[in-house]
């Protein structure tokens, strides 16, 4: 059995939207359990307790929110202990081409050196998903394609 955390930062909701969509898509893969929260009600030793971690932001100036980063940056305090834990990231902007998968990358970066398994997508948002203002049908699909691909991961590599 797999635990996932979809945790995410959102002041419009947008990206809020996209955690829950990721959260559905990644409770359709039997023995996994999500939780969905937001990173303001989240602390960073939290993050052992799971085998799956997914984290979103808006974009601001090409990265994440500052919230998410302390997040991350509070982590340091038990480098090394999230080893082979499945990580995936996921964002928005405003407008096409306003820094979404610098943000994305930007994430998985840290989660890369913390030693976590990252699975591209070779259909859709390759590094992870990504919306465009509000979730439309072809964000709604990708978050949940993802959602349910890094569950599975998850479970092939933890359940």
């Amino acid at each position: 059995m797999a635990k996932m955390l979809v945790c995410y930062y959102s002041r419009t909701k947008h990206t809020q939207h996209m955690a829950e969509a990721i959260a559905d898509g990644a409770r359709q893969v039997p023995g996994v359990t999500v939780d969905v929260k937001p990173v303001s009600k989240t602390q960073a030793k939290e993050l052992l307790e799971y085998q799956g971690i997914i984290l979103g932001s808006p974009t601001y100036y090409g990265s994440m929110a500052a919230d998410l980063k302390r997040l991350i940056d509070d982590t340091v305090a038990f480098h090394g202990q999230l080893d082979g834990r499945v990580g995936g990231a996921f964002a928005s902007s405003a407008n096409i081409g306003g820094g979404n998968e610098t943000t994305i990358l930007d994430i998985l970066n840290a989660m890369l050196i913390h030693g976590m398994v990252v699975k591209g997508i070779f259909t859709g948002d390759h590094y992870g998903p990504v919306a465009i203002g509000d979730v439309d049908a072809r964000a709604r699909t990708n978050c949940q394609d993802y959602g349910k691909a890094l569950a599975e991961l998850a479970t092939k590599l933890h359940g």
